[in-house]
C-alpha cells in the first residue's frame, strides 16, 4: 500500500528520477534540487511536520515556484500544510503553551497558500499565529523571547521565525500599527547584540545577564555562529518586502542590512567565497571534496587547524541576503559580485550529483543553540562539534532561496570568468543565460499599475474590503503579482497609482499598466478615463513613458472612455467578443505569438479567453494577428511607446502554471518584462 502511495504522490507532483535526470542539463541549480525535493518527500504522504525546519525548506519552494511556475512546486508546498491545517484553521501538533518563535516560522507558507488560494481555513491559522505572538513574553526592553524555557534571551534565529510572517501578515489584513513593533524587535538585535569592533553580531542576547554563557556587561554569547546572522539577514531583506515605504523606521532597517552585510563580507573567506561556522575565526586547511581514483567525490570538513569549519547554510543564506538586496536597491550594486563568488563556491564545494540525478547538499550543521539540556555554552568548542548533515532542510531551503534569487536576471549578468563548478564537470553552469538582462538594467525603475479606472474591491475572511483584480499585490488567480515579481526581477519598483494619474504622479514611473477599465456591474461607482488623465498620460508616455493598455471583451470592460486614451496612439479596441471559450474548449482562445516580434522571443502558444479586438491607425502597427483579429499592437509615439493588448492574458490564472500550463503565460510575462525594462526611459517632460 505505501509503494502504491508514493506512485501516486509522485505523479501528482509530476516527477519522476528519470524525468529529473533527463531535463537536469536545462535547469538551473535551484530547479534541479527543487525536483530532487519533490523526489524524495513524494513517499512521506501522511504526516504532520510543523516546525521551522519544515517552513524554512518550504520559504525555498515558494521562493522557486515564484521562479519558475512550475505547479509540481506549488502542489508540494499546499500538500505539506495542508497535512498540519484542519478546515477550521487549527494546527495539527502545535503546542502553545512553549511560546516558542520557531513555530511561527511555518505561518509565512500559511499565508502564501492563503493569498493565493483565498481559502479562509489559511487566514484563520494565521490569525492564530498571530495571536500566539500576541501572547509572547518580552524581555525588559520589550523584545521577544525566543522561547519560554530561555527566559529574557533574544535569539537571531527569532528575527526570521517570526518577523517576515509578522510582516506579511500586517500587510495582508490591514495592520499598520503592527510596524512599529516589528521594527522594533529588529532593531533592537542591531543595536544590542552587534559586536562593536568586528561589527558581526553575537548568537544570543540575554538582557538580564543571567545565563552562564551571558557576558556579564553586555548579555553576549561568547562567538559569532554563521546561521544565526544569516537568520538575521534574511529576515531584514523578507522583512522589507512587506514594509510600508513611508514608515519611518524603514531606513533604518536598510541601515542594519547595510550594516550586517558589510560586516559578514569583511569575513568571506577569500579562497572559496563562503563563510565558516564560528565567522571570525579561519585559518584554512584543505578542500571540501576531494576526487576519488575511482571518479567519486568524497565530502568532508573543510575545516582550519583550529577546528573550524565551512558552513552550507550560512553561505546560502548570506548569498541570499546579499543578490537580492542588490536587486531591491538596499545593498550597493559592488554586493554581486561577492555573491555570485559565494554562489559558485556552494556548488564547488557543497553540491554532488547522485546518479539519478538528484542533488545532495552536504555541509549544514544540524543545529545550534545556547543553555538548556543538555547544556549548551555557545562558546567555539560549542559550535566547531555541533554535528553536519547532508539534505538538511534547513540548508535546502536557503539553497533554494539563495538559487532562485541569484537566477534572478538582474543578477545574471555575464561575467568573463567561467563557472568553477562547471569546470569540475559535477554541476552545469549556476548562470542561467536564458533571460539576459535588458541593457542598463541596474537603473532604478519604477512599474505603475491602476487602481483608479480599476478599482474593484473584495471582502476577505475577516470583513475588510481590500482592492483586488490585476493588481500587483494580489497573489491570488485575478492578480498580476507573478507579472510584478517578473518586473522586480530586473531592479523594477512596483507601485499602485490608486489615484487619477497626473503628470507629477507619472514622473517618478518608467511604466504605467491600465487594465480592464471597470463598468457598473464590477464596480458600482467606476472612475472613467477623462480629458485631464489622458493629457497627462499621453504627455508621459511623448517624453519616454511605456503604456501598457490591456482591454478585455465587451461584456468586463469600459469601452467609450479607454478608448480616449488608445485613440491618441492609433489604437481602437472594439466592443467585441472573440475567442470566445466554452466550457473545455480551450483550443477558441490559442493565440500563436509569432517568432520576430522583437518582444516575445521565438514565438509560442499563448491563451486569450474572450477578447475584444484592435483596429490600428496612425503610429501603431498590428505586432500580433489571429484569425483576422488585431490582437497586439505597438505603437512609438515621441521618445516612448504603448503595448496594446485585448485581454487581461498574463494575470496570474494563466501565468502561475496551474492552469494550461502548456500556452506558456508564465513566459509570456517573463518576455513582457524584459521588453518593458529594456524600453523603460526616465521621462523628461
Amino acid at each position: 500500500m505505501r509503494a502504491v502511495k508514493s506512485i501516486v504522490i509522485a505523479l501528482l507532483f509530476g516527477l519522476s528520477a528519470v524525468a529529473i535526470a533527463q531535463t537536469s542539463a536545462s535547469k538551473t541549480p535551484a530547479e534541479q534540487m527543487a525536483a530532487t525535493v519533490l523526489q524524495q518527500r513524494a513517499a512521506d504522504a501522511t504526516s504532520c511536520h510543523w516546525g521551522y525546519e519544515e517552513g524554512v525548506l518550504l520559504d525555498g519552494m515558494v521562493a522557486e515556484w515564484h521562479a519558475t511556475a512550475n505547479a509540481a512546486d506549488f502542489n508540494f508546498i499546499q500538500s505539506v500544510v495542508d497535512k498540519c491545517i484542519a478546515p477550521n484553521g487549527s494546527i495539527a501538533g502545535y503546542k502553545p503553551g512553549e511560546h516558542s518563535l520557531d513555530e511561527i516560522e511555518m505561518g509565512r507558507a500559511v499565508l502564501f497558500l492563503y493569498r493565493v488560494t483565498l481559502n479562509a481555513k489559511y487566514a484563520l491559522a494565521a490569525m492564530f499565529l498571530h495571536e500566539q505572538l500576541g501572547q509572547q513574553t518580552r524581555t525588559a526592553s520589550g523584545g521577544y523571547w525566543h522561547k519560554q524555557i530561555y527566559p529574557n534571551q533574544m535569539w537571531l534565529d527569532g528575527a526570521y521565525m517570526a518577523e517576515p510572517f509578522r510582516a506579511q501578515y500586517a500587510a495582508t489584513f490591514q495592520q499598520p500599527a503592527e510596524f512599529d513593533d516589528i521594527a522594533r524587535q529588529l532593531l533592537l538585535m542591531d543595536a544590542h547584540m552587534r559586536d562593536a569592533s568586528s561589527g558581526l553580531l553575537r548568537h544570543g542576547w540575554d538582557e538580564s545577564r543571567q545565563m552562564p554563557w551571558a557576558d556579564k556587561t553586555t548579555g553576549l554569547s561568547p562567538e559569532v555562529w554563521a546561521r544565526a546572522m544569516g537568520w538575521y539577514a534574511m529576515a531584514l531583506v523578507d522583512t522589507l518586502d512587506w514594509f510600508p515605504q513611508d514608515h519611518p523606521q524603514r531606513a533604518a532597517l536598510i541601515d542594519a542590512l547595510k550594516r550586517t552585510m558589510a560586516a559578514t563580507l569583511k569575513v568571506q573567506d577569500a579562497k572559496t567565497g563562503l563563510w565558516w561556522q564560528v565567522m571570525d575565526r579561519p585559518q584554512h586547511n584543505g578542500p571540501l571534496m576531494q576526487k576519488q581514483p575511482d571518479g567519486s567525490i568524497r565530502f568532508g570538513k573543510a575545516h582550519s587547524d583550529n577546528g573550524n569549519f565551512l558552513e552550507a547554510s550560512a553561505s546560502c543564506m548570506f548569498t541570499y541576503a546579499l543578490a537580492k538586496g542588490v536587486r531591491m536597491g538596499y545593498l550597493p550594486p559592488s554586493d554581486q559580485t561577492p555573491a555570485q563568488r559565494a554562489w559558485d563556491g556552494i556548488q564547488r564545494q557543497f553540491l554532488t550529483t547522485a546518479p539519478d540525478g538528484a542533488l545532495i547538499l552536504h555541509g549544514t550543521v544540524k543545529v545550534g543553540g545556547l543553555g538548556g539540556t543538555p547544556y549548551r555554552a555557545g562558546d567555539f568548542d560549542y559550535y566547531i562539534h555541533e554535528p553536519v548533515v547532508d539534505q538538511d532542510r534547513k540548508g535546502l531551503g536557503a539553497f533554494l532561496l539563495a538559487g532562485s534569487e541569484i537566477a534572478q536576471p538582474f543578477n545574471t549578468q555575464p561575467s568573463p570568468a567561467k563557472n568553477s563548478a562547471a569546470m569540475t564537470g559535477l554541476l552545469p553552469s549556476s548562470r542561467d543565460y536564458r533571460s539576459a538582462p535588458p541593457p542598463a538594467a541596474t537603473q532604478r525603475k519604477t512599474a505603475l499599475i491602476d487602481a483608479w479606472f480599476n478599482s474593484q474591491t473584495r471582502k476577505n475572511p475577516f470583513g475588510q474590503t481590500e482592492l483586488f483584480h490585476y493588481k500587483w499585490d494580489d497573489d491570488s488567480i485575478n492578480g498580476y503579482s507573478l507579472f510584478g515579481r517578473a518586473l522586480q526581477g530586473y531592479g523594477v519598483s512596483l507601485v499602485e497609482q490608486t489615484t487619477a494619474p497626473t503628470s507629477a504622479a507619472l514622473a517618478h514611473a518608467q511604466i504605467y499598466l491600465i487594465v480592464s477599465p471597470d463598468i457598473p456591474i464590477k464596480n458600482p461607482a467606476p472612475h472613467y478615463m477623462d480629458k485631464p488623465s489622458g493629457d497627462a498620460i499621453e504627455a508621459w508616455v511623448r517624453s519616454g513613458g511605456v503604456l501598457l493598455l490591456f482591454s478585455n471583451d465587451r461584456d468586463n470592460t469600459e469601452f467609450e472612455h479607454f478608448n480616449t486614451l488608445a485613440d491618441r496612439f492609433g489604437i481602437h479596441f472594439n466592443p467585441v467578443l472573440s475567442h470566445h471559450v466554452v466550457g473545455e474548449d480551450h483550443a477558441s482562445g490559442e493565440v500563436v505569438i509569432p517568432p520576430g516580434t522583437g518582444i516575445f522571443g521565438a514565438g509560442f502558444s499563448a491563451f486569450m479567453k474572450d477578447t475584444s479586438s484592435i483596429t490600428v491607425s496612425g503610429p501603431a502597427k498590428a505586432l500580433v494577428t489571429d484569425h483576422g483579429d488585431i490582437m497586439i499592437a505597438l505603437a512609438h509615439v515621441g521618445k516612448g511607446t504603448v503595448l496594446a493588448v485585448v485581454d487581461p492574458w498574463i494575470y496570474n490564472e494563466y501565468a502561475d502554471g496551474r492552469k494550461l500550463p502548456q500556452y506558456n503565460g508564465f513566459q509570456a510575462a517573463a518576455d513582457l518584462a524584459r521588453w518593458a525594462a529594456s524600453q523603460a526611459k526616465q521621462p523628461s517632460f
